[in-house]
């Protein structure tokens, strides 16, 4: 991946938000070529329970600025270490469902083995970049959505996992500045508003 672009990319901002986050879109350089690092969500948790994402959570006071809150929280959830970190630049805020603004630092970490605190990640998964541009293992799909009309939601598909919902409005983002990938221009499918989610 050429970070470049993402290091000189203008992010747009969510200003007074409710609820803040913040996520590290973590890079992990490999022999064999890039990868991008997802947690997949614990069963249990209220909010998008099993779903793929990228290391983070919500703000607390303590936090210095967002940036802090992304570091203390893939801390917490996989064990990388603030220090490990390096902060390339960031994508757009994304708004999400659970009525959150987050805000993704894309960031080199260290190719080593990370452990997942049980209590918040079921699983990590460090999915390639070759696999994730290959347009085999994408689909989108427009859809009616309650709160922000209509919406179109990615899907990548690597290994048995499948990456959407906001953690895909990032993905598609990050590939299209770092990377050859261009978003198709048409949707796979169009589905009414309480169309299943695909799996």
């Amino acid at each position: 991946m050429d970070l470049s672009a993402v290091a000189d990319h203008a992010p747009q901002t969510i200003d007074g938000a409710g609820r803040e986050a913040a996520v590290v879109a973590p890079v992990v350089d490999r022999s064999d070529g890039d990868a991008l690092l997802f947690t997949k969500r614990a069963d249990h948790l209220g909010e998008h329970a099993g779903q793929m994402s990228f290391p983070g959570g919500g703000r607390e006071p303590s936090d210095a600025d967002l940036e802090a809150t992304a570091r203390r929280e893939a801390n917490e959830e996989i064990g990388l270490e603030p220090g490990e970190i390096d902060v390339v630049g960031r994508l757009d805020d994304i708004p999400t469902v659970s009525e959150y603004a987050v805000r993704p630092f894309v960031s080199r970490v260290p190719d080593r083995t990370y452990v997942p605190d049980e209590r918040e990640v079921a699983e990590i998964a460090i999915l390639p970049v070759a696999e994730l541009t290959d347009l085999d293992n994408y689909a989108s799909e427009r859809r009616d959505h309650p709160h922000y009309g209509e919406i179109r939601l990615h899907f990548f598909r690597v290994d048995d996992y499948t990456v959407w919902g906001a953690t895909g409005r990032m993905l598609v983002q990050l590939l299209e500045l770092a990377t050859d990938w261009e978003m198709p221009p048409d949707v796979d499918r169009v589905v009414g508003p309480d169309a299943d989610f695909p799996v």
